[in-house]
């Protein structure tokens, strides 16, 4: 497979380029040159596969021929390590939980397979390949966790100080070894400014090989496509018309939802559930997509005010506003709005969701209005202890800490602050070796 800048001034690159560039040299995203839709046969037999079977034939014509199929299958089974149940809420809606993994965020399917490829690529390579990753949240920790160790890869995480949750900046700040977090005066879009200013430093790229492991990589980003096959799997025989309420931020879970559905997964519509930053809510009601400085809310990892990947999905629907309206919803809630569906949750159906969560229930609530028909899966991307003040405030219940998250409480937090690109380029420099 080669993938195609979406800026269109580049040349064509591998899989393994891709991944390693993390973005084009053009500055533009990678994507898939072309996609192959699975056999029916596929979907006939899905009941009878595994989730490493699934995930293999989702995958394998978008890493082929950089990765040995004997390779991918080791990946694969070492990422998909721990469960991913769907939870009936009601007769209407349910729950897709993907925090069940190593740092209890959804991100952790993708920074396990991307630092599996990177580990491959990189197994016979003497230069080391520096990951510059932003977070509004969850993407910090599960990228620290995913690549600790791996053998010459440098991590270097941007956060906005004060701005994600005490357990978030733990679980990015206590691991040390090869990840070295950078915590930011400013909000997200200061660090992922940061994160794209330094891609494009030729001072700074011609001294070290930089890539991203936020979703703009590839090797980060389509592997999430896995969650919605695995949901359909588990739903399929008892409910048509799944639509998936996806809480998103800089889009590249309901993107790499869109994936697979080019894939051929029969999903009936797709809804971007968001917080206040409402960039894509109102590109599709004006048309007119107009980035703008982000919101903190209480939904921190959806804090994003100009979406990455949404030229991405763009692309899949081929610039085709119709199109792609037919197939996406999108809807905005405020921090009380998100609340009150906190509390919804538990006090009807005794669930306990996380900020995100509750912001995805919300977008089910919202399209099942107007197309009772469906079956709606919101995505509950985090543990709910991650947000823990939050949440207890809300529905007054104490809430066990899991392992993974009493493993860091007790760490010492080490972080290096910066305020401006230049104290960025400065660690980058003469910090990491």
């Amino acid at each position: 497979m080669n993938y195609r800048s979406l800026n269109k001034k580049a040349p064509n690159s591998s899989f393994k380029d891709a991944v390693i560039r993390g973005i084009a040299p053009d500055k533009g995203l990678y994507f898939p040159e072309s996609i192959t839709p699975l056999p029916y046969s596929f979907f006939q037999s899905i009941d009878d596969l595994s989730y490493e079977e699934i995930a293999f034939e989702a995958i394998k014509q978008f890493v082929s021929p950089d990765i040995p199929e004997a390779v991918l299958k080791t990946i694969i089974a070492e990422t998909l390590s721990f469960d991913f149940p769907v939870v009936a809420i009601n007769d209407n809606v349910s729950t897709l939980e993907l925090f069940h993994g190593p740092t209890m965020a959804f991100k952790d399917v993708g920074a396990r397979f991307m630092a599996r490829c990177l580990g491959y690529f990189n197994q016979n390579n003497t230069k080391e390949v520096t990951v510059l990753v932003a977070t509004s949240g969850d993407t910090g920790g599960a990228v620290a966790n995913g690549f600790l160790g791996v053998k010459g890869v440098n991590v270097v995480i941007l956060y906005p100080s004060g701005k994600v949750s005490a357990i978030q900046e733990k679980q990015l700040t206590t691991l040390k070894q090869n990840i070295t977090a950078l915590e930011v005066d400013g909000v997200f879009d200061d660090c992922q400014d940061m994160v794209k200013r330094a891609f494009l430093d030729e001072d700074l790229t011609s001294k070290m090989q930089l890539t991203s492991a936020n979703s703009i990589n590839v090797a980060r980003w389509l592997p999430q496509m896995f969650y919605f096959f695995f949901a359909y799997k588990q739903l399929h025989k008892t409910h048509k018309n799944i639509v998936f309420s996806v809480p998103s931020g800089n889009f590249g879970n309901i993107c790499a939802g869109m994936m697979a559905q080019q894939l051929g997964l029969p999903i009936h519509h797709f809804v971007a559930s968001n917080n206040q930053n409402n960039v894509v809510t109102e590109y599709l009601t004006t048309q007119l997509y107009q980035p703008k400085p982000s919101v903190q809310t209480i939904s921190n990892a959806m804090d994003v005010g100009n979406p990455s990947n949404f030229i991405r999905i763009q692309e899949i629907f081929k610039n085709d506003f119709e199109s792609l309206k037919s197939n996406l919803s999108s809807y905005s809630f405020s921090d009380d709005e998100t609340r009150e569906a906190l509390k919804e949750l538990y006090k009807t159906y005794a669930y306990v969701a996380d900020p995100h969560g509750a912001v995805g229930y919300l977008g089910c609530k919202a399209y099942l209005g107007k197309n009772q028909d469906a079956h709606c899966v919101f995505l509950e991307t985090a543990h709910p202890t991650k947000f823990l003040d939050v949440v207890t405030s809300v529905i007054t219940k104490d809430i066990e800490l899991p392992p993974q998250i009493e493993a860091v409480m007790d760490q010492d937090k080490e972080s290096i602050s910066i305020g401006s690109y230049d104290e960025l380029k400065s660690v980058l420099l003469n910090t990491i070796k």
